[in-house]
Parts: structure tokens; C-alpha cells; sequence
């Protein structure tokens, strides 16, 4: 796994290739700068760190001072700023910025699932349907805005889905398979309706997964497994939209999983606002 530095500055050198040329042709080297985050929008903040990241390996003298914090909800607005030499600030503005909006949208849309949970006992789970590379900053996202994490890859548990079944040849087989090889690990299987939970209950699941289930047929498999495996737990998968989550709560379910918490989050709008500093001070051949 590529570190977080690693990674942006494969993403700088992405975005800066040969040099910022325009920053390069029209700020004098010695010019210094202030700008402000501004928040264009109501959210729930994540990814402050990680921008402050960005401006130290554009240049270790940045400043960037923040009024909030990852995790935060907050209305329009200023949220931090960054200091130093203009150049530094204009050459990780949009590597700041586009981090932020991406991983502030996330956490807001999850906070959207998790407000519409309301007092229930049911938990949200992200999935894997994440931007290559850079998951771990997303499922961060997803805590930042209240929710949980399910498997960060496919080495940490079993999540037995349709394809497997049909390539085991039944939900009993796959899960069989999955205790002998990997006996340490949670055993989670999909199912697409109540004859599959309950085989998967009677093979010896530790977790099921209700795939794309009506809210009606959600609590009758919550009444299949309170008599069959209360000790397993359930979760509902397709389509958990805000809107429908009361009622799919309702249900008893203990886990919903949305992957449009991070597949679908619309960046939040937040822009870098420049404001010059005197350049007085400056000598001349650096004007």
C-alpha cells in the first residue's frame, strides 16, 4: 500500500508535470500570500488534514491554521487559512481543494444517512465502491460523518456474494468452504430472499447480507432469524436512501450499507479566496 505522501505527490506531479507555468510567469518568487477555505455551502468537513498535507510538500514553510475540524459540521463560511509564498499556495490549491470538496462531500452525505437513522439502533456501512487508491481517506470520510466502516479490502473478512454462490454451487457450499480456509475470519453471506437466509443461517453464517430486499421482507428475516440464529447479525444492502432508512430501521435490521455514501457524494463547494500581502518589503529584482 502507497503511502498518503506518496500518494499526493503522484498527485501533485500529476497536476504540476514540468512547473506551474502561469504561476511561474506572473507571481515574482518572493511574493508571499494569504487565502482563506471558504465554505460555499452547508457541510460536514473532512480532508482539512490531508490539505494541510498538501501545502507541506509544496513547500514546508506554508501555514495553514484552521477555525474547524474534520468531522465538523458547519454553515457558510470561512473555515482555516494558509500563508506563505504565493506561488507555493497557487501550485496546492487544487490539490487542497479537490480533496477537500471530494472527502467533505462524503462525510456530508453520509451525516445525511446517519441524521435519517435517527435514534435507531441500526448502523451504517460504507462499502468498497470507492476511488481507487485513495479509500482509506474516504472511509475516513464516512467516520468523519458518523458512519461506519465495513471491509477496507478484500483480505480483512469474507463476504460471500451472489457470484460465489454460483461458482460454489450453493450458499452452504460457499460458506463451508469459506470456515475451512479462512477460520479466523467473520463469515458474511449475501442472500437474494428468505430460503437463502435461511440456509445461510443453518450453514453457520456469522453475518447476513439482505440483498435488495423489500422493507416488508426485511422484517420478516429479522423474525427468520430471531427464532433460527438470533445471535447472528443483518444487514440490508440496495437502494438506502435517507428517505427509505426509517423504515428499513423499522425493520430491525442491525446494519444498512449504502454505497453511494462514496460512489455518488456530490463534492461540497469550497474555494480558495487569495488575498495578497504587501509586497513593499520585497527587492527589486524579485518584483
Amino acid at each position: 500500500m502507497l503511502s498518503l505522501d506518496e500518494r499526493l505527490r503522484a498527485a501533485l506531479a500529476e497536476d504540476i508535470g514540468r512547473g506551474d507555468a502561469t504561476t511561474l510567469a506572473t507571481i515574482p518568487a518572493a511574493q508571499q500570500a494569504r487565502a482563506e477555505f471558504l465554505l460555499k455551502e452547508a457541510g460536514v468537513l473532512s480532508g482539512l488534514t490531508v490539505a494541510t498535507r498538501v501545502f507541506a510538500l509544496v513547500d514546508p514553510t506554508v501555514t495553514v491554521t484552521w477555525t474547524a475540524a474534520d468531522g465538523e459540521a458547519r454553515e457558510r463560511g470561512p473555515v482555516g487559512v494558509v500563508q506563505g509564498a504565493a506561488r507555493s499556495l497557487l501550485t496546492g490549491e487544487r490539490l487542497a481543494l479537490n480533496l477537500m470538496q471530494r472527502l467533505s462531500g462524503v462525510a456530508t452525505q453520509t451525516r445525511r444517512h446517519v441524521d435519517a437513522l435517527g435514534e435507531s439502533r441500526t448502523r451504517l456501512l460504507d462499502t468498497r465502491k470507492t476511488t481507487p487508491l485513495w479509500r482509506d481517506l474516504e472511509k475516513q470520510a464516512v467516520r468523519h460523518g458518523g458512519g461506519f466502516n465495513h471491509r477496507a479490502g478484500l483480505d480483512d473478512g469474507i463476504l460471500i456474494k451472489d457470484n460465489h454462490v454460483a461458482a460454489a454451487g450453493s450458499i452452504t457450499e460457499a460458506i463451508r468452504r469459506a470456515r475451512n480456509h479462512a477460520y479466523l475470519l467473520k463469515v458474511e453471506c449475501e442472500v437474494p430472499d428468505l430460503a437463502g437466509l435461511e440456509e445461510a443461517l443453518r450453514a453457520g453464517a456469522d453475518r447476513v447480507l439482505l440483498d435488495n430486499m423489500s422493507d416488508d421482507l426485511l422484517a420478516q428475516a429479522v423474525a427468520v432469524r430471531d427464532r433460527l440464529a438470533p445471535h447472528v447479525t443483518l444487514e440490508a444492502s440496495g437502494n438506502m436512501t435517507p428517505a427509505r432508512l426509517p423504515a428499513v430501521a423499522a425493520s430491525g435490521v442491525d446494519f444498512v450499507s449504502a454505497g453511494g455514501l462514496t460512489h455518488s457524494a456530490p463534492a461540497l463547494d469550497i474555494s480558495l479566496n487569495f488575498i495578497p500581502l504587501s509586497e513593499t518589503a520585497l527587492p527589486e529584482d524579485s518584483k
